[in-house]
């Protein structure tokens, strides 16, 4: 899951984007009302963390600009204003929710979770493909009910594939989703992180499939529904 972070307190700033990357996002992180405007245009989150207090402007301003041009991206307002009135405009202006500082990290991604998994949210607690379960939450993976370990990039992949289960993920879709702003990317690093998962699922066991198609992108698939396909023609 890939979150941008508006937020101006440069060390503040580092402590949240630490704490959520360890617990799997990737993040990207603007220090102003400009650059978060332009980052929200080029990249389509799939959450936004927003500190009203901007240098250059109110963040409560650029919410509503965003939900007047019709974006749907979940918004968690993050602010010291701690009045009632305060979090009353907050909401109405189109924010999903409103934690105030100081907070606990835990609560912070324990929201960013449960805004994630509102109806028509992308992020479902558990899912499933073949004997492969992946439990969002815990950002655990299992294979026949056993925990095996995969590295955060490596998950982000095989999460990804999940949620689209039978159907092509391009590859710049990939790189979008789990690499943020500044890291730097090879011409291959997609390819190496699902060469090693193909490897790390079909040594614990796992009967799906990663399918590199050429020029397009990957595609997951259920050893069952190939050998069906087969016989069918």
């Amino acid at each position: 899951m890939r979150l941008l972070l508006i937020e101006d307190h440069q060390r503040f700033a580092n402590f949240v984007k630490d704490g959520l990357e360890k617990e799997g996002f990737t993040v990207d992180c603007v220090n102003t009302a400009a650059t978060g405007e332009a980052a929200q245009a080029t990249v389509q989150y799939d959450s936004i963390i927003l500190d009203l207090g901007l240098p250059d402007q109110d963040g409560l301003d650029l919410l509503r600009s965003w939900r007047e041009d019709g974006s749907k991206t979940p918004v968690l307002i993050l602010t010291a204003r701690d009045g009632i009135d305060e979090r009353v405009k907050g909401l109405n202006s189109g924010g999903d929710d409103y934690l105030l500082k100081p907070f606990a990290m835990e609560e912070l991604i324990a929201r960013i979770r449960a805004l994630l998994r509102r109806p028509g949210g992308v992020l479902g607690l558990v899912i499933t493909a073949g004997n492969v379960s992946f439990d969002t939450t815990a950002r655990e993976v299992r294979i026949n009910e056993k925990t095996i370990s995969i590295p955060r990039r490596e998950m982000g992949v095989l999460e990804h594939l999940m949620r689209r289960n039978g159907r092509v993920v391009p590859k710049d879709v990939l790189e979008d989703k789990i690499y943020g702003f500044g890291k730097e990317v090879s011409s291959n690093s997609v390819e190496v992180h699902v060469s090693r998962l193909r490897k790390r699922l079909s040594g614990a066991g796992a009967n799906i499939i990663v399918h590199t198609l050429r020029g397009v992108g990957y595609l997951l698939s259920e050893e069952e529904s190939l050998t069906t396909q087969k016989t069918s023609s």
